[in-house]
């Protein structure tokens, strides 16, 4: 029967001074304090392996730091780990590595990862929208922190500033996202559940509110004022040319010429650039192509129709319209998303088939083969539409230049953007 080794106490493992070669001295249970001939100290286990009762030593760590009772502690740990069957050595290498994948797997990390899977479902705007919002919000407080670590006391704290400024649309947004990213880190198998889902109850719902847009009797006077504003004739362009076609903004900015078949008379937009990630193809009115022929002296020998000033290279912001509306004395009254629902608005009341209306909006048919064969056949049934629009358009501009109806077209392009 093998000798049952004497409990060592803490003044022995104190004591306990280096010789030429490293020795042991035995606490029992298999755990032992090792000491070299510099005088290091270390604890260590020695055990048989569960599977191949083959002898190993496991190190718990020097002494002082590792003091006599956390090492005791450490064994039954281990011996409890060996009466089921684990070995404590890849116990310990495992959680090491949960541990170090924990680290990596920051916030921000995942939040990357999550969006580049996104980035197919979505236009490319939008993802830039989406990360900026998360580099501006919630990365510089929370980004650094291990997933497992940011839980929705810590998350609530840095949305509730934003929501006290009265941005309740922003703090929705980034509570739908802050979820999604959970949701994406429980499908990677780094969180058991999102600890985020009840987050947005914390905050007060935004109002429904539609984009400004005006109604269709006050066409006219947008058509006048624009044609004497005091802007650059691309800018102009853009405005009329998202208004003809019905497009969101930065479909209409990023407007690229092998994008148009002048011959066919249509536009086709690549799904990469929608907001629903599929292409949509706009029949385009006679005011539409003179809208590009005003454009092709400016920019066609360029891959955008509408150039950016700073570099000709990338497409104009999305956000000139806008600005150059609210200029226009427009601030709060018409942004050029509105411009959507202006044109809505106004082929509703007509009498217009909605089916077609929507279509031309490019609104996603909930019935994915009936909207794809609708968006096939609508095309051609939306020609005449968009004839109409266009001719009601320039009807309304009347006396006031419009590019479109090549009336008196006269250079603006030293004014501002």
């Amino acid at each position: 029967m093998p000798r049952v080794p004497k409990p060592l106490t803490d003044t022995e493992v104190k004591q306990a001074k280096p010789r030429a070669k490293e020795y042991n001295l035995a606490d029992g249970g298999g755990l032992y304090l090792r000491i070299k001939p510099n005088g290091a100290k270390s604890w260590l286990l020695n055990y048989s392996r569960p599977h191949n009762r083959q002898r190993a030593n496991l190190s718990f760590g020097q002494y002082p730091a590792l003091p006599l009772a956390k090492a005791r502690q450490m064994r039954d740990e281990s011996l409890e780990l060996l009466a089921q069957g684990i070995d404590p050595q890849r116990h310990k290498n495992e959680q090491e590595q949960a541990r170090q994948e924990a680290e990596y797997n920051t916030l921000e990390v995942v939040a990357l990862r999550w969006l580049e899977v996104k980035r197919s479902k979505i236009s490319a705007d939008h993802a830039a929208d989406t990360l900026r919002s998360l580099q501006l919000h919630i990365f510089p407080r929370l980004g650094f922190l291990p997933l497992h670590q940011v839980k929705a006391p810590s998350v609530i704290a840095v949305l509730k500033p934003i929501a006290a400024k009265g941005s309740l649309e922003t703090v929705k947004r980034l509570c739908q996202r802050m979820n999604e990213i959970m949701t994406h880190a429980v499908n990677e198998g780094l969180l058991d559940a999102n600890p985020l889902s009840g987050i947005g109850d914390a905050f007060q719902a935004p109002a429904k509110r539609n984009m400004p847009s005006i109604a269709p009797g006050q066409l006219p006077a947008l058509m006048s004022t624009l044609a004497a504003a005091s802007i650059k004739l691309t800018t102009r362009v853009l405005i009329e040319w998202q208004l003809h076609t019905m497009t969101r903004p930065g479909e209409a900015a990023g407007t690229r010429w092998d994008e148009i078949d002048e011959e066919d008379m249509t536009w086709t937009i690549p799904a990469e650039r929608m907001k629903k990630k599929r292409p949509h193809t706009v029949p385009l009115s006679k005011q539409a192509l003179a809208l590009l022929a005003t454009m092709r002296p400016v920019s066609g020998h360029r891959e955008h129709v509408f150039p950016s000033d700073r570099n000709p290279r990338d497409p104009i912001s999305r956000q000139t319209a806008n600005m150059a509306l609210k200029r226009m004395g427009y601030g709060g009254a018409l942004v050029a998303h509105g411009l959507r629902a202006l044109a809505s608005t106004t082929l509703n009341e007509q009498g217009f088939d909605p089916d077609l209306i929507e279509s031309a909006l490019a609104h996603t048919d909930k019935n994915e083969v009936r909207g794809a064969y609708n968006r096939a056949q609508y095309v051609n049934r939306r020609k005449p539409m968009m004839a109409w629009w266009s001719d009601h358009i320039e009807k309304a501009a009347t006396g006031s230049f419009s590019v479109a109806g090549r009336k008196g077209l006269r250079a603006v392009g030293g004014g501002r953007a």
